[in-house]
């Protein structure tokens, strides 16, 4: 948009310079000159509709880009969920999380209420019977993992790879633990890719411009990320107009 408006300014000198060349120069050399200053006229017009346009043109391949993307993201932050529901840690291995996907199982479980005989507080009443309510877990069944999140489809085969970008291009994917302040050891984990490298074949200046976002309505940063190896927490760095980031 800079880039319009400078050579917006460029025209409106160029026709200021026409006019005065129509007012001052002498009528046998003006031909020449009004057409050539036309004729930048022209150019500059050109590159003014092709540098806005051209934004429009990136802002729409970037938010298709940004959109499958994010579907990936999103299938690898629910498999990296349930592996850690199953197993209490995340992993840091697409191998390891297909074969999670295609082996896990969750339990499935029935809690009820009931009441048990407070032996202490019986004893305390002097034999009066004292009940306290508990809770009781009962093992009902299985289900695998990948009926729950992947049924009828394989595309968390695909998961790792980064859609639309340039062949090979991967998630880098991270797990770990983060200690608390009472020294609890909690699991993180990570997903992320560059703009750049989903953006890579878009012009330099747009790409950089787009990596220093920092706006409710974009993608802050310069990776398009899900997790964090630096806090706990499992959201997205996208807006809600993309999906949910939760």
């Amino acid at each position: 948009m800079k880039l319009a408006l400078i050579i917006l300014g460029a025209i409106l000198l160029t026709i200021l310079i026409v006019w005065l060349i129509d007012k001052f120069i002498p009528t046998k050399a003006k031909p020449f000159i009004t057409l050539a200053l036309w004729a930048i006229i022209a150019f500059l017009g050109y590159l003014t509709f092709d540098s806005v346009y051209g934004e429009i043109k990136f802002n729409k391949l970037k938010e298709k880009r940004y959109r499958a993307a994010i579907e990936r993201l999103v299938d690898i932050r629910d498999a990296q969920l349930a592996h850690k529901t199953v197993t209490g840690k995340f992993t840091k291995s697409y191998d390891a999380l297909i074969k999670f996907i295609e082996n896990g199982q969750f339990t499935l479980v029935e809690r009820r209420d009931s009441s048990v005989l407070d032996k202490e507080r019986t004893k305390a009443f002097g034999g009066v019977e004292m009940f306290k309510e508990i809770i009781i877990t009962d093992t009902i069944g299985f289900e695998p993992v990948k009926d729950r999140l992947f049924k009828n489809t394989d595309r968390y085969k695909q998961m790792m790879n980064v859609p639309l970008a340039k062949e090979g291009t991967k998630f880098t994917m991270n797990a770990g633990e983060l200690e608390d302040e009472k020294g609890n050891k909690i699991p993180v984990f990570e997903a992320f890719v560059k703009k750049t490298d989903v953006l890579y074949d878009q012009d330099a200046n747009l790409v950089l411009k787009e990596s220093q976002v920092q706006s409710v309505e974009g993608v802050n940063g310069d990776a398009l990320r899900v997790g964090s190896m630096e806090e706990v927490k499992t959201l997205g760095n996208w807006p809600k107009t993309y999906g949910s980031n939760e």
